[in-house]
């Protein structure tokens, strides 16, 4: 089995460095169907595999001035506090016995719209720019906060949307910032968002440390051989297999 963790780790960690989203939208699935593990543990693992292998392209975009640090801090006031107290939702309420139906569909649902947000990636942009007049600037800020709100819930819930959906909130409300500065931003707000969501699991004892490894192992050289592929593959083809599999992956676990 770990060699298969290896592999599973070295097939998401390629995707990523192809598309730079369906990490957790690909694991967290992996996780329930290939190796069994339940909604809770599944979710706990993937948020420590997120905020681990994102760390590196978090600093990497810092070095080269790609994050917009005031809008990572308006995410984070809005998203590190949902996290926490959707947390201490699960730890008082209990998760185990009585979440388990919730934590799988709200994990559908987060797939599916990352399939959209994965298919239409083109279409957000232009949506931003004609929203943009009725957003002035003044209520940016707090439209940024409220989107960090909204991550961290799905996150903590789900694990998944720190990335794609991430991104393109980010993109509605700021849609004259460069792509570039978007990943970037978005990657730097993921890493200590899927940390704290992380250690809220780690806490509750839903997290499986030992795949955790084997799947860091195989990601690690993935990432590098998909950032390779992704200048000999057409954009339009990789989007396609992705957004075909977040489809099928999530009308399997809502199903």
């Amino acid at each position: 089995m770990d060699w298969i963790a290896i592999l599973s780790g070295f097939g998401v960690g390629a995707i990523v460095g192809m598309t730079g989203v369906g990490g957790g939208s690909l694991m967290t699935p992996l996780l329930l169907s290939v190796f069994k593990l339940n909604p809770a543990v599944a979710i706990g693992t993937d948020l420590w595999f997120a905020a681990l292998t994102k760390v590196s392209g978090s600093v990497a975009h810092a070095r080269h001035g790609h994050v917009a640090w005031p809008i990572v801090r308006r995410l984070l006031a809005g998203s590190v506090p949902a996290s926490l107290a959707t947390i201490a939702l699960m730890h008082f309420s209990g998760l185990t016995k009585g979440w388990a139906q919730a934590l799988t569909f709200s994990l559908g649902i987060a797939l599916l719209l990352t399939a959209a947000v994965v298919a239409f990636k083109q279409s957000w942009q232009r949506l931003g720019l004609k929203l943009e007049r009725w957003i002035p600037e003044s209520r940016k800020p707090a439209l940024t906060v409220a989107s960090g709100l909204l991550l961290g819930v799905l996150v903590s819930l789900s694990s998944i949307g720190a990335g794609a959906i991430g991104a393109t909130l980010i993109l509605l409300i700021h849609p004259r910032m460069k792509a570039r500065d978007i990943v970037g931003t978005d990657i730097a707000h993921a890493v200590p968002l899927t940390l704290v969501a992380g250690l809220g699991h780690a806490s509750l004892g839903h997290v499986d440390w030992a795949l955790l490894g084997s799947l860091l192992i195989g990601s690690l050289p993935g990432i590098w051989l998909g950032a390779q592929l992704t200048r000999r593959l057409p954009d339009g083809v990789v989007r396609s297999l992705l957004c075909a599999s977040l489809l099928m992956a999530g009308w399997k676990v809502i199903h």
